[in-house]
């Protein structure tokens, strides 16, 4: 271990055997460590509520809800509920990039409403409550992801791949955590999670090294842009809508890839029913959303390995994925479980791959000045695809109860 004296002879660094500052290097490392914890709360909730969705509607709905066809359909889909996880989310998305960033007070809000949104749905009564809950906590979901991947524009990039790889965590840990508790009851397993928004206050103010001590250049360049934000709003909230036509390359695929593979989930996953399996045909439902959410989490923890350029591709690979499950909705052509859950995983995949090499392109091919905002709009982009995706699995879904069976389901 070396020290070696500043220029001005005032201060003194300690250095590793590699001669990087061990602070540096620590802080380094805790942003790192940080940004996976903030990405993995902050999806949390969202997942949760997506795989208790099928739970959430069955146990508020009344005798109409229910399809007393061959089907036995709830026409209250489970993209009721992704439209109530999304749409404020995409609300907040659309008018974040264009507020002054003060981050503080936006995590703060982060963590009441997480814990509240949680609360509300656990000690629901009615479907009306329950969706509230699920809004509260899509818009802490939302106005999170804005936030953090702003400021992540403070730290070195490769934070970006860990917070992705933390929300790619959430999907895993979120529906396998719901899935293995459920036992306990809904509301039980909805108050142990309240750990989830006490634990983004914790990582957020207590792990994340200060910017300034990570990237000081960045830091002082964002600064800067903020500073002026706020002197002449006016005139940047115009600079930046010239902005948005060229971070249509990202928005575009990356839309496209959250619309089919939505749709998938929210419109084809309930209604897939294979019988005489190692599951039970009730319980498939959760086991498809681990499969997806497990595929998500190894890609977008991928993008330290490999990058993808191309992120286009990842849109035509789950149109083919739409079409796959569709027709096993309508059909029942595919005779075993195991294939569902593999196609699942592969499902979970691309959109997992489209979404870091889509934010991964955006931090890698913007100019400093521009990287805050350019990184916030482009995150509206899967609420966009997602709230479609919601909107058409609804009609999908009810289209596809309203179909006899086929004959191999006799």
């Amino acid at each position: 271990m070396d020290v070696e004296k500043s220029d001005d002879m005032t201060a003194k660094v300690e250095l590793d055997d590699e001669g990087t500052p061990i602070k540096n290097r620590s802080n380094h490392w805790r942003g790192l460590i940080g940004f996976w914890i903030l990405g993995l709360c902050n999806n949390f909730g969202y997942v949760v509520m997506l795989t208790a969705a099928d739970d959430i509607i069955k146990s508020q709905s009344g005798e109409k809800d229910v399809h007393s066809g061959p089907r036995d359909c709830v026409y209250m889909s489970t993209g009721a509920i992704l439209l109530a996880d999304i749409l404020p989310a995409l609300i907040i998305k659309l008018l974040a990039p264009f507020i002054p960033f003060f981050v503080h007070v936006r995590v703060s809000l982060c963590v009441l409403i997480a814990a509240a949104g949680f609360v509300m749905v656990a000690f629901s009564d009615n479907i009306t409550m329950s969706i509230f809950g699920v809004v509260l906590t899509s818009f802490c979901s939302g106005l999170g992801e804005v936030t953090f991947l702003q400021y992540s524009a403070f730290y070195d990039k490769n934070v970006l791949s860990t917070w992705s790889s933390g929300t790619g965590g959430a999907g895993v840990i979120g529906a396998a955590s719901y899935t293995i508790l459920a036992n306990f009851g809904l509301r039980n397993t909805l108050l142990m999670m309240l750990i989830m928004p006490i634990s983004m206050g914790i990582s957020f103010w207590i792990i994340l090294p200060n910017p300034s001590e990570e990237d000081e250049h960045a830091a002082e360049i964002q600064r800067r842009v903020n500073t002026e934000e706020v002197s002449n709003a006016k005139e940047v909230f115009v600079q930046k809508v010239k902005k948005l036509p060229g971070l249509l390359k990202f928005i575009i695929p990356l839309t496209t890839v959250y619309l089919f593979e939505y749709f998938i989930n929210q419109g084809t996953f309930e209604l897939i029913k294979i019988k005489k399996d190692f599951v039970k045909p009730e319980d498939q439902y959760h086991y498809l959303q681990v499969a997806y959410q497990v595929g998500v989490f190894l890609s977008r923890s991928s993008v330290n390995v490999f990058h993808v350029r191309h992120i286009w591709i990842f849109s035509v690979l789950q149109l083919v994925n739409v079409v796959i499950y569709t027709t096993e909705a309508i059909y029942y052509y595919i005779p075993y479980f195991w294939i569902m859950i593999v196609l699942t995983l592969w499902e979970g995949l691309l959109g997992g791959a489209a979404y870091v090499n889509t934010f991964y392109r955006v931090s890698s091919e913007t100019k400093e000045e521009d990287k805050q905002f350019s990184l916030a709009a482009t995150t509206f982009s899967d609420s966009v695809g997602i709230t479609f995706a919601g909107l058409l699995a609804i009609v999908a879904h009810n289209k596809i109860c309203d179909l006899p069976l086929p004959d191999s389901a006799h």
